[in-house]
């Protein structure tokens, strides 16, 4: 009897052989998983298990309450769930360039529509020269998304992506934090094709924000692709929507 007794009880021990694993965003703060399911978000879901929303949202450390600076939100994707995270006490301030925004009109009348609706209410909308950025107030958080890669290329001006860092190091708090998101081109290639495959090397981009103080604070993997050959268009219908992506997190010294 002594023996089916311990089998019985190893036995509710053990997980089931085919039993499914937890999800993973049991793991996730409630704040981050209301914000993705916010019902706002309804178009932007079938994305999400693509752009890696929930992994992008915690490497980039958003909380209640932050202060972030996006650079070219481009369709909103992003700002939606940034504005779900920071709430009432926080506020998500949209960057577009002005040469940017020429480039992206239908993008900017629509977030501008979106900073509109109440449920968007600390949301703003923000347009100012590429070579000169700003924000209202110092930020936790500055993040782009696949558009560091264009402010040195003509369309932007040339601008030098060191001033660029340099001035996002001046927006951040202490212990802020910059994201960077890119396509991947061809290491060693530093920025060369920035302006024709619309990628960048992440080794210049490393180079190039740890140079105005930044300290290397993290990279994830959950963008990469091994299968992008990294020597074609990010457009090219072979790769789009599925480039190989770096992310990296830069932190600004609290001293």
């Amino acid at each position: 009897m002594r023996t089916l007794v311990l089998a019985a009880v190893i036995a509710l021990a053990l997980p089931a052989a085919d039993a499914a694993p937890a999800p993973q965003d049991t793991m996730q703060p409630p704040y981050l998983t209301a914000a993705i399911n916010d019902p706002g978000r309804q178009a932007d879901r079938a994305d999400d298990a693509r752009r890696k929303i929930a992994q992008v949202m915690a490497f980039a450390e958003v909380k209640p309450g932050d202060k972030v600076l996006e650079l070219i939100p481009g369709s909103g994707y992003f700002t939606r769930v940034f504005s779900g995270v920071v709430g009432a006490k926080g506020h998500v301030y949209a960057l577009w360039p002005n040469e940017y925004a020429a480039e992206a009109q239908s993008d900017v009348v629509n977030l501008r529509k979106l900073a509109r609706q109440p449920h968007y209410a600390n949301v703003s909308v923000l347009t100012q020269p590429a070579a000169s950025l700003d924000a209202p107030e110092s930020v936790d958080l500055v993040f782009t998304s696949q558009n560091y890669h264009d402010y040195p290329d003509r369309f932007m001006g040339k601008v030098d992506p060191v001033m660029l860092d340099r001035q996002v190091f001046k927006v951040l708090k202490p212990g802020g934090v910059f994201v960077v998101i890119d396509h991947v081109a061809p290491a060693g290639s530093g920025m060369r094709d920035t302006d024709t495959l619309h990628r960048i090397d992440p080794a210049i981009v490393r180079k190039q924000a740890e140079s105005v103080g930044f300290v290397f604070d993290g990279q994830s993997d959950a963008l990469r692709n091994p299968a992008d050959p990294h020597d074609i268009k990010v457009f090219d219908k072979s790769i789009r929507g599925h480039t190989d992506q770096f992310m990296y997190r830069f932190r600004k010294p609290k001293g």
